[in-house]
């Protein structure tokens, strides 16, 4: 039987028509109706009980605005926060993924890279925190990728281990999803060394891990001289073979690299799709099918939902 990472050298395989406007219906359904114990039902938890480290005397107005498909866009974050989407109850512990939207360091696209992925997960066990993070490329900003934003995905991580039997998730299990500049910073996470926590810390939070156990890297800005290792966490890949060559070809390249380090990984390149598909109700095509072809990888990996 082929391996995950022979499986990805392979030339892909084309769906079934039938099974690809299966997937993509049932994507359109979670996108028009989020789960029912996420979205606009959760609470947004703040991932610190006061202000951020780094945003002390910030007070700007958090800025939200819809483009011309009615999707949230947010910017002028000082309040970090995560939004929980969990699975209905009755089952036993969930995998969790921290889902992390993309928007350049300047803003973030809160559905497409965001809720509508959440209420997907949500809908099939798994349980996703939608992270709202500090930007460091919108105008004026004071932050940084690798400090502030890079914190706040840690927090995340730890926040959610920390609240494992409330939110009935499997602290062993939470990884990291990403989208574009949210692929980065899940990178970032997933190559730092953070596995040990801060065992010193007054903050119960931040003595847990901030490793996650997985990552799924959706059109990621690769950050350079990133060192990879066989522990590196496993990793689901996906981008547009229409995307720039820095990310169509660079995600390859990324894969490679992860093999040759002995990491485990698996690749999608989707002929037609360009950069910033995430999870819409009018995407069509094999890159439509992405979401389940996530949920058969994590269940590949042994990340039980």
């Amino acid at each position: 039987m082929a391996s995950q990472a022979d499986r990805a050298l392979t030339p892909r395989m084309k769906l079934p028509t039938r099974l690809v406007n299966s997937l993509a219906a049932a994507v359109a359904c979670w996108v028009i109706a989020p789960a029912a114990f996420g979205g606009t039902d959760a609470p947004t938890v703040p991932l610190w009980a006061g202000v951020a480290p780094g945003s002390e005397g910030k007070s700007g107005k958090e800025t939200l605005r819809r483009n011309e498909q009615g999707e949230h866009i947010v910017s002028n974050v000082h309040a970090p926060s995560i939004t929980p989407y969990l699975p209905a109850p009755g089952r036993g512990l969930s995998t969790a993924v921290v889902v992390i939207p993309g928007g350049g360091h300047t803003e973030l696209w809160m559905d497409h890279e965001g809720g509508n992925v959440a209420s997907f997960l949500a809908a099939h066990g798994v349980a996703a925190f939608v992270l709202k993070y500090r930007l460091a490329r919108a105008p004026g900003s004071t932050y940084s990728v690798e400090g502030n934003e890079l914190a706040d995905v840690q927090r995340a991580i730890r926040l959610v281990r920390s609240r494992a039997v409330q939110w009935r998730v499997d602290p062993a299990r939470v990884g990291v999803m990403g989208f574009s500049a949210g692929g980065e910073l899940a990178i970032l996470a997933a190559t730092a060394d953070a596995a040990g926590g801060a065992p010193q810390s007054e903050d119960a939070v931040e003595r847990l891990s901030a490793r996650p156990s997985f990552q799924a890297l959706l059109y990621p800005a690769i950050p350079r001289d990133v060192k990879l290792s066989a522990d590196t966490p496993t990793a689901f890949l996906a981008c547009g073979a229409k995307d720039q060559a820095a990310i169509s070809l660079g995600l390859a390249e990324f894969y490679l690299a992860m093999r040759r380090a002995g990491a485990q990984a698996e690749l999608h390149v989707y002929a037609g799709a360009g950069h910033g598909f995430g999870m819409r109700a009018g995407n069509s095509g094999s890159v439509a099918a992405w979401p389940g072809q996530f949920l058969e990888w994590l269940d590949g990996q042994g990340f039980k939902r």
